[in-house]
């Protein structure tokens, strides 16, 4: 195995567990965040729970830093299929999908401030920090179908490139392809109010991504890139026919 054959075989692992860090991150913070967001006492139960909701807010933070680490550690073999899409792919899950997933994480750490200022002032006669946070958790609950819109455009850039270069699987592309656009689709419903998070049609139209992105995870740790693929791109750059367009 050459250096260039390791290098890309270790690309593909440390993507690989990116994934999993990232979507086990989202997964763990929802989990230990909406409870506690849940019901008009939200704000007693955030200080009550706060070690608790702090860790959330630091899940969130983990997976959007690992998640933007996958399009910068892809670009270099990306830019040689096709360099416009690597650049975006770069920009929507890189730089704009970690501005919203840092946005949120301050959202969360407002609310936290809030519900100390809530419970210090005395729940019944701190009225205005109650309508104050519940504004927060409105804005919350508002990025969450921006940043599934940001993600999801990224993610029709990864599929499309995958598919295009033959790196992993097309069926694994092609299934990103279709359950990206349900993610995408369940975005717009919930911006709309057409749709409610966690409802049984949101859970089903996002569970594919979850499955998608767990079986590509998978196979980039165990199979990684495929050699004929990675070979057939180092011959377009050595012969100066790499994709620009």
């Amino acid at each position: 195995m050459n250096k260039k054959t390791d290098s890309n075989r270790k690309t593909a692992i440390i993507v690989g567990v990116l994934y999993i860090i990232g979507t086990v991150a989202g997964v763990l913070s929802v989990v230990l965040s909406t409870p506690i967001l849940n019901g008009p006492d939200f704000l007693i139960k955030v200080s009550s729970n706060e070690t608790q909701f702090v860790i959330a807010a630091l899940f969130v933070l983990l997976m959007g830093l690992a998640l933007a680490m996958v399009p910068v550690l892809l670009f270099p073999i990306f830019r040689k299929i096709n360099e416009v899409l690597a650049v975006g792919y770069v920009v929507f899950r890189g730089a704009l999908e970690t501005v919203t997933s840092i946005a949120s994480v301050i959202v969360l750490l407002f609310i936290l401030v809030v519900g100390r200022e809530y419970v210090a002032a005395g729940a019944p006669s701190a009225s205005n920090l109650q309508t104050l946070g519940s504004a927060l958790k409105e804005g919350k609950d508002f990025l969450a179908p921006i940043g599934g819109i940001v993600f999801s455009l990224g993610a029709l850039m990864l599929y499309s490139l995958f598919y295009k270069s033959k790196l992993i699987p097309r069926w694994i592309s092609s299934w990103g392809f279709i359950a990206i656009l349900l993610h995408l689709a369940s975005s717009f419903l919930i911006m709309f109010n057409l749709q409610t998070a966690f409802s049984t049609s949101n859970l089903i139209m996002n569970s594919q991504i979850f499955l998608q992105e767990m079986v590509m995870a998978v196979w980039l740790i165990v199979k990684g890139f495929n050699p004929s693929a990675i070979a057939s791109l180092s011959d377009k750059v050595d012969t100066g026919k790499g994709d620009k367009k």
